[in-house]
């Protein structure tokens, strides 16, 4: 078995010391300002953009640049044969697509997978990739877990304004007009490759107490074994808050943090929260 690489891409959100720590590479996404490209995470801040969203400018987004990926995976050490490529949802961005396209542009194996999501999820899947490489699991046995993963994970979302999914083309005009004047706060998840609404519940607090109902519901006595992210945007005051409650709750379960970045926080907008779980095996 050849050495393999794990690559992702910007919107996993992971740490600069988790990549330098375990050797992930990453291929940014963008968010454009007036025409201006600017990468996640490297040409423009998570504060900065939230910033910039405050200000009134709204910004679209674009996948990883296809050039700059090449370059990236041919720098990789000679002795890599494969490279396990997890993206986020191939039914919101074309990464996916492009990182099956590199078989013909590299000299590697690129294993592409679709994670169907995003985030915090997606870091999920990353660690079960660098869990299994590194205990010596083939391209193939890695890729049949991830897929196991992808069916477990729970992930919903709760966003605090609908005017940013309405632009962004998740909601019609007349449903975030009519949503924001009954105090609707939709909770979101992925199904089929897409956010879509999952409830339709009347103000943000009681959206939250849904998804905590369900985890309620998904993970008996102490969490062990279980893996809980709490993702904010821009709203790190109610991230401490679920992260505190969650640990009341499931004092044995492995429970972190995490954040919408730029590309992921242009859809939702600040003040959203999204809440993931699932059963780890190692």
């Amino acid at each position: 078995m050849g050495n393999i690489a794990i690559l992702t891409d910007s919107t996993a959100y992971l740490s600069d010391d988790f990549l330098a720590r375990h050797d992930v590479h990453v291929a940014p996404l963008s968010v454009i300002f007036d025409g201006a490209s600017y990468r996640e995470s490297i040409d423009m801040s998570t504060e900065a953009f939230y910033e910039r969203i405050e200000a009134g400018n709204l910004p679209t987004t674009s996948q990883p640049v296809i050039g700059e990926t090449v370059e990236l995976i041919e720098s990789l050490p000679d002795d890599v044969t494969d490279v396990i490529a997890i993206t986020l949802s191939s039914g919101i961005s074309g990464t996916y697509q492009s990182m099956v396209a590199l078989n013909d542009m590299v000299d590697v194996t690129v294993h592409a997978f679709d994670s169907e999501i995003s985030c915090m999820p997606q870091a999920f899947m990353v660690e079960e990739a660098l869990h299994l490489r590194d205990n010596g699991a083939t391209p193939e046995e890695i890729i049949a877990r991830l897929e196991t993963v992808r069916d477990s994970i729970r992930a919903y979302f709760v966003v605090d304004d609908l005017d940013h999914l309405q632009r962004g083309g998740r909601l019609s005009a007349a449903q975030a007009l009519v949503g924001s004047f009954l105090q609707i706060k939709p909770v979101l998840h992925f199904q089929d490759k897409l956010i879509v609404p999952f409830e339709k519940i009347r103000t943000y607090k009681k959206a939250v107490r849904r998804i905590e109902e369900m985890m309620d519901e998904s993970i008996a006595g102490d969490g062990e074994g279980y893996c809980i992210g709490i993702i904010h945007a821009n709203c790190p005051e109610r991230q401490a808050e679920e992260i505190a409650s969650m640990k009341q709750k499931f004092p044995k379960a492995h429970i972190s943090g995490s954040h919408f970045g730029p590309v992921i926080g242009t859809h939702l907008g600040p003040g959203a929260i999204g809440i993931t779980w699932y059963r780890r095996e190692w």
